[in-house]
This record gives structure tokens, C-alpha cells and sequence, in this order.
């Protein structure tokens, strides 16, 4: 009795395994089977199972950088998995792609990849065994032959292959000719030209007076214009300084006008009324100050006496004529 026991178990075993094994298949397949050295093959590893069955674990073969000792592994992609609609039979698929290559010529042998059900050691499912067939690259035995030397070909003179260079070589021949031409053209021009004296240069002084004089007799401050008035006596006394003391007064503020003057040699008076001017100037433009009119008066007289003050004497030599070389002073 137990001897049939054990026998019904094993039977019912055997049947389980082969029902399992239906259930999972594996397969290899190779793009071609055919090579030429170096060519690279795809080869593709499917393992396919029934998408209800469950509680149960694939172990994929490891694929190390060499399957032989000819066979290479080029890359290989992970490993992709498609989940058809249940009501298709084929189950699911597991897929991965491996490109392998062979740098030597013959038929090579590419076991099949071995995949493990639940760790099982008994239980382990195979691909087939692939051939791969490897060709050398075939030469022509024409090319390497022998041949004689051929003699030297005499081409004949063709002008036209320095073309370039006979344009660029005319064009610098030109160039030179104009420059020489353009030199000797304004050479002799700058030679029959009269040199016209240089007028004298109008002192400061004189021009910062005459432009107060200007203001003096318009008066424009009786007209309301108080603002173009005092505008008027700070930019003239402003330009008088930069001509005189190369200070840029123009761009200055009074302050910086005043601190600048400290390194220069001005009398102690001359500067109070400078600043006396500038700084009731900026009042007026920038505060709106409405000045009465005798400090109207008394700032314009500052500007006066600042100029007459500080102004420098200058000898202005005019130009000798042709009169006065011939008609010397006796």
C-alpha cells in the first residue's frame, strides 16, 4: 500500500513538472546565421509564460562580456517586459536583445542560455543550440599582382593655372601705383599752399568782461527772468575759469569749484565773491530763491571783480606782413 502511495505521488509529480514546463517557454533566436568577420549579429532571448500563473521566480542567464572563447558581447538592452490582454493564450513575454560579433573566421557553437525556476537546480529550462558561421572578407588576387612602373607623363604648360597668382600680383601693382600717385598729388598740393597765419587767441579775460557786459545792459532780471539771469553770470564765470585755470568748472558743483581753487593762487578776496556768485546762482536755479535787487546788482559786480581780480595780462604778437619785413621801424 505504501509502496503505491509513493508511486502515485511521483506520477503526480512528474505531470505537475511537465505541466509547469508547457507553461514557461524560453527561446534564442539569431538574425542571421551567417557572418563576415567583425559584422555584428543580433541575438534575441524571449521567455514566454502564462499570465495567470503566479508565485513563482525566473533567474535570466547572466550574459558576461564573451559567450565563447571567439564570440563577443557588443552590448546587450535590459530586459523589457510586454503584458498582452488577458484574453490572449500566449501569456506574457519577457524579451532581451544582446548584439555579439566574432573577429575569427569558422562555425562557432553558441550554447543555449539556461533560465531557473524558483531557484530549483532540477528545474532549469534551456534555449537550443545556435551556429554561427563566421567568413573571412574575400580579396582579389587581381590587386596585389605584380605590375611594371609606369613612366612619367609630361604634362604640357597650361598659362591659365596661375591665374591667381597673376591677379593678385597686378592688383598689388596697382595698389602701389595709386599710393605713389595719391603721395605725389597731395605733396604737391601742400607745396603751392599759402599757410594762412594763426589768428590770435582771444585772452579769457577779455571774453568773460565783453559777455558780462552782455548781461549788464539786457538786465534781463527786470523782466522777471531771474533765473536766465543768474544762469547767464555762472556759466560765463564757469567757462572764464576753465580757460584760466584749466579747472573743469562746467561739470563742477561749487563745492568741488572751491576745492579745486585751494591748490591755486588766488587772492582771499577774489574767492569769497566767487563763492558769494556761484552759490546764490545755485540757489536761484535749484531752490527758487527770489534774490531783491541789490543782491541782483552786487552779484554781477563780483563776477566783474572776481575777472578783473585774477585776470593774466597776455601780449598778443600779431603776425609780421610782407609790409613790415620790407618797411623796417627806423
Amino acid at each position: 500500500m505504501k509502496h503505491l502511495r509513493y508511486i502515485s505521488f511521483l506520477i503526480i509529480l512528474f505531470f505537475a513538472k511537465s505541466f509547469f514546463s508547457q507553461e514557461i517557454r524560453v527561446n534564442a533566436v539569431l538574425d542571421t546565421s551567417k557572418i563576415r568577420i567583425g559584422e555584428q549579429v543580433k541575438l534575441d532571448l524571449y521567455l514566454n509564460y502564462n499570465g495567470n500563473q503566479k508565485d513563482f521566480k525566473i533567474d535570466w542567464p547572466n550574459i558576461a562580456d564573451t559567450i565563447t572563447g571567439k564570440v563577443e558581447v557588443i552590448s546587450k538592452s535590459a530586459i523589457d517586459t510586454t503584458i498582452p490582454d488577458k484574453n490572449v493564450p500566449s501569456g506574457i513575454q519577457y524579451h532581451q536583445q544582446v548584439f555579439i560579433s566574432a573577429y575569427d573566421s569558422g562555425y562557432f557553437a553558441i550554447p543555449g542560455f539556461k533560465f531557473t525556476v524558483n531557484n530549483d537546480t532540477n528545474n532549469i529550462l534551456s534555449t537550443q543550440t545556435l551556429i554561427l558561421e563566421v567568413h573571412t572578407v574575400p580579396t582579389d588576387t587581381s590587386i596585389t599582382k605584380t605590375k611594371d612602373i609606369k613612366p612619367i607623363f609630361n604634362e604640357p604648360f597650361n598659362w591659365k593655372w596661375y591665374l591667381t597668382e597673376i591677379y593678385i600680383g597686378s592688383g598689388i601693382i596697382v595698389a602701389i601705383l595709386a599710393i605713389i600717385l595719391i603721395t605725389r598729388y597731395f605733396t604737391k598740393r601742400n607745396m603751392n599752399k599759402v599757410m594762412e597765419p594763426e589768428k590770435p587767441k582771444i585772452p579769457a579775460h577779455i571774453t568773460a568782461l565783453a559777455s558780462l557786459e552782455k548781461i549788464k545792459a539786457d538786465a534781463v532780471w527786470k523782466e522777471g527772468k531771474i533765473k536766465e539771469y543768474y544762469s547767464s553770470i555762472s556759466d560765463t564765470i564757469r567757462l572764464y575759469i576753465e580757460e584760466r585755470y584749466s579747472v573743469m568748472a562746467l561739470e563742477s558743483t561749487t563745492d568741488e569749484i572751491m576745492t579745486a581753487f585751494r591748490t591755486q593762487v588766488v587772492d582771499p578776496e577774489s574767492k569769497n565773491k566767487l563763492q558769494q556768485l556761484l552759490q546764490l546762482s545755485d540757489l536761484v536755479k535749484f531752490a527758487k530763491m527770489m534774490p531783491i535787487e541789490s543782491e541782483n546788482i552786487f552779484t554781477l559786480q563780483n563776477a566783474f571783480d572776481f575777472v578783473n581780480g585774477t585776470k593774466r595780462e597776455e601780449v598778443v604778437t600779431l603776425p609780421e606782413t610782407e609790409t613790415d619785413k620790407t618797411n623796417p621801424p627806423a
